[in-house]
């Protein structure tokens, strides 16, 4: 019995171990995610425009930049997640602004997928040469984000996209609806090389500069 025992552990380590061993993590690098948009009417000059957009993801240790490039204009976000602060850069029509974030603006601004659980599903598909698991998740509004993922890459700063940090893989493509518009967004490529680190880098000038709450409180007259 206690042989029986004994094996059936050493099969279970070795499994462990060759799940371990065939995942790919990735400390550093870039994930590059093309959008498009599904809408029920007759596309829209916008999303005819957006569906040409891109997203971009900078990985280096504890920070993250995502670079969203469309030909309406581009926002940047840099932020550290070991100090929480970050910086979003919005360049449209020629106007330039830097809002400000300090560790608890961070997670108000995110507090919408906070902890979000996914539930999988039956579904599969392969992207860009990767296999992948369906799974969908319902956020603290109501509202649900469908992503497919790949358990042969994790990236190490799970944060890379805080809706998908509970994730066991890579965010290979996800969706989530607006409205009556579906955005999508599906990897193009994954490149493990080297970030400077000059791309984390907050410009000095430039910019008109204002906190997150001073940009709330404009919002909120809007």
């Amino acid at each position: 019995m206690k042989k029986t025992k004994a094996i059936f552990l050493l099969m279970s380590i070795l499994s462990t171990g060759l799940m371990s061993f065939s995942q790919k993590t990735i400390a550093e690098g870039i994930i590059v995610y093309n959008i498009t948009l599904q809408t029920e009417n007759v596309p829209s000059k916008t999303s005819n425009t957006l569906n040409s957009a891109t997203s971009t993801i900078y990985l280096k240790g504890s920070q993250i930049r995502t670079d969203m490039k469309s030909a309406l204009g581009n926002e940047s976000t840099i932020v550290d997640i070991k100090t929480g602060d970050a910086v979003i850069l919005k360049e449209y029509s020629g106007q330039k602004l830097m809002i400000t974030l300090n560790k608890d603006n961070w997670i108000e601004k995110n507090k919408r997928f906070d902890d979000a659980q996914f539930t999988p599903t039956d579904k599969t598909k392969t992207i860009n040469g990767y296999n992948c698991k369906q799974a969908i998740a319902k956020l603290k509004d109501g509202s649900s984000v469908a992503v497919y993922y790949s358990t042969e890459l994790m990236p190490v700063n799970k944060e890379y996209n805080i809706t998908f940090k509970n994730l066991p893989g890579l965010a290979m493509e996800y969706e989530f609806v607006v409205g009556k518009t579906i955005y999508i967004y599906t990897v193009s490529k994954i490149s493990q090389e080297a970030v400077p680190a000059s791309k984390f880098d907050i410009p000095k000038s430039g910019y008109r500069i204002m906190t997150y709450e001073e940009n709330k409180q404009i919002k909120k007259g809007e």
